[in-house]
């Protein structure tokens, strides 16, 4: 009888971490929904990170043209404070009512920013908008990694977080080259319109393509 029950007892423990290896590897999602889902998120990535080296090239011009170079550093500084504040909040939010939802406040925020900041006339009301702006951009980072934990397996994970460092690196190469492009041939109020459709594209996938996203604790906690 001892024997018999060894058995039992090593047959369910093999059966049991066999279906969590199953659940680990399985995709939770189809092809389709993933990769549709990826490249929305890639694009708000590039998007955020590329605001953060295009509007420096720009700097100059716009401080001419707006006669604000006692006030210069708070462009750069009301978008980080904002950002920095919000970050955690987001991610909390996220967990609560799931990823796409809060996703996609963040992108529409960081949107409205980028249209008001280049249609700012005064030095003042372009540090409001790059203040606001942040409010959004808080959410693209945080939440674009956690959308990779949630659509991928452990073992893709570091696939496409390798990805996702490609987007730095191209947005490095990519936002002062073409900051100093369109100051130099267009109006720098391009510096912070050029989001706009590259933004609204993304928007478009991640509503009507990207599954909802719900952590295992989604509904059940309160807000403090």
């Amino acid at each position: 009888m001892k024997i018999v029950s060894q058995e039992s007892t090593t047959k369910d423990l093999a059966v049991e971490s066999r279906s969590t290896d199953l659940d680990g590897d399985t995709p939770r999602f189809t092809r389709r929904e993933t990769l549709l889902t990826m490249a929305g998120v890639l694009l708000v990535m590039l998007l955020a990170s590329l605001d953060q080296t295009i509007v420096g090239t720009a700097m100059p011009r716009i401080i001419t043209d707006l006669q604000g170079f006692d006030r210069y550093t708070w462009v750069t500084t009301a978008y980080l404070l904002t950002s920095t504040v919000m970050i955690p909040i987001y991610g909390k939010l996220s967990d609560i009512f799931g990823r796409k939802p809060i996703f996609l406040i963040g992108v529409v925020l960081f949107l409205i920013g980028s249209a008001a900041s280049g249609a700012a006339q005064t030095m003042n009301q372009l540090i409001a908008f790059r203040a606001f702006q942040g409010l959004g951009a808080a959410a693209l980072m945080p939440i674009a990694i956690a959308v990779i934990g949630d659509l991928f397996t452990p073992r893709e994970r570091g696939k496409w977080q390798g990805v996702t460092g490609g987007v730095f690196g191209l947005s490095s190469i990519l936002g002062p080259t073409a900051g100093g492009y369109i100051t130099d041939h267009a109006t720098w109020r391009w510096v912070f319109y050029v989001n706009l459709p590259i933004g609204i594209v993304a928007l478009l996938v991640l509503i009507f393509l990207m599954p909802t996203l719900r952590g295992k604790n989604s509904g059940k906690a309160s807000i403090d």
